[in-house]
């Protein structure tokens, strides 16, 4: 039989408890927007909950550290519960890692309007209104696991349209297993939709406001809308505020429009058209191609300078978080080939590259150096082996640099 049509928000890892991340510097004029950017991202949602076509939220984990994220974060929560409350709109929480049910002060009980789904099973609470059931959220909070455990969340079958709120990585095979209609999922901080995971939509909404440009792109949460005939669309609502962006670009690009500078201010135009609206927080990787065009991308310090100087303190800004230049891994034949300091180099670099630079010792540089204390010297000369790489290909860079006259500011710390 067809039943009534409702709407409600999904939405997680708001991770009150965490400020914005990779930022080298936080630029004065910013300060207090980055700050406020994880609480803006959280009020959006709560407004839009707040609307009359809104029949009830779910939270899929990681609001907050209630030990850590200070007093406004717990305030936001609580006044937004207590404004839903009002509007007498359910609010459905599985608490993730940092959100242990545990955690939360028994001094600040949570309004009558707000289920806090327990550890140890899986609970079904129907949503009602005006007297009759329109759905059932299915929920339990997280035991630590870093997968979710589908099959700890078998309830008693029913007729209703059933969404299951949980936490913690999964995939379609797995999730199908529920036999649920949406799964509501979080622990992930990027967008993702799980294809065939349930018969309407299995979804991580990802955070609301990204940290790091490993989450780079658009943060938001999800309006699910289900018809009588239990059809479910899911929309995709953007509310972060400042938006990472990870940027690569090969320097042979730098030819078609004349310079360096002129390609990454075509770039950022773009990226704001792109991301209408919001500050943007960019992380340039620039590979070069071979050692001839080095000299196209000049000195990487006066570059970052210049790009924070330009578009960093717009309306909105356009801020570079990093810049980092990829070195080439093979340098002319011809350099190579010198009877020069330079070739002699290069040839020794390459015996290095071959081998892994397993045959690398730093200890005896850091000896040249009286003022080292022992312990910082063992650390900085036994260097991982995951990280060989990366440091022989930056002093390979340093020393052509340096060999040929150039700067050697092009070295960029990773």
């Amino acid at each position: 039989m067809p039943g009534e049509s409702f709407r409600f928000i999904h939405a997680s890892d708001f991770h009150l408890e965490s400020p914005l991340g990779d930022l080298d510097t936080i630029p004065s004029h910013l300060r207090d927007a980055m700050a406020d950017a994880p609480r803006h991202a959280a009020k959006a949602i709560f407004e839009a909950a707040l609307a009359d076509n809104i029949d009830f939220v779910v939270f899929s984990g990681d609001l907050l550290n209630p030990q850590t994220a200070g007093p406004h974060g717990m305030a936001l929560l609580l006044d937004y519960f207590e404004k839903l409350n009002a509007k007498k709109k359910p609010v459905f929480w599985v608490a993730g890692n940092v959100d242990d049910p545990q955690k939360w002060p028994e001094a600040a009980p949570l309004p009558p309007n707000v289920t806090l789904f327990p550890k140890n099973k899986a609970t079904a609470v129907p949503v009602q209104r005006a007297g009759r059931t329109i759905c059932v959220v299915v929920g339990r909070s997280s035991e630590g696991r870093s997968t979710l455990h589908v099959p700890s969340f078998r309830v008693d079958p029913t007729d209703e349209y059933t969404v299951a709120v949980g936490y913690g990585a999964s995939d379609a095979d797995a999730l199908k297993e529920g036999r649920f209609d949406y799964w509501a999922l979080g622990g992930k901080h990027n967008r993702q939709e799980i294809e065939g995971g349930a018969e309407g939509a299995a979804v991580y909404c990802g955070s609301p406001q990204g940290r790091s440009l490993e989450e780079s792109g658009a943060h938001g949460y999800s309006i699910v809308d289900v018809d009588a005939d239990q059809t479910t669309r899911v929309h995709e609502i953007q509310c972060d505020a400042f938006r990472y962006c990870k940027v690569d670009i090969d320097a042979s690009e730098i030819a078609a429009v004349g310079s360096i500078r002129n390609l990454l201010g075509e770039r950022i135009v773009r990226l704001q058209h792109e991301n209408g609206g919001r500050h943007l927080l960019i992380g340039w990787d620039i590979s070069v191609s071979s050692g001839d065009n080095l000299h196209a991308i000049g000195d990487a310090e006066e570059l970052l300078q210049w790009l924070r100087r330009e578009f960093g303190s717009g309306t909105p800004a356009a801020w570079t978080a990093s810049l980092v230049i990829r070195p080439p891994r093979h340098y002319p034949k011809s350099w190579n080939d010198e009877d020069t300091i330079l070739g002699d180099f290069l040839r020794a670099a390459d015996k290095h590259r071959k081998s892994d630079g397993r045959e690398l010792n730093l200890l005896p540089f850091t000896e040249e150096h009286e003022g080292i204390q022992s312990t910082t010297s063992t650390l900085l000369a036994d260097v991982p082996s995951s990280a060989r790489e990366h440091i022989l290909d930056q002093a390979t860079l340093l020393g052509v640099e340096l060999l040929r006259g150039g700067k050697p500011n092009l070295v960029q710390k990773s």
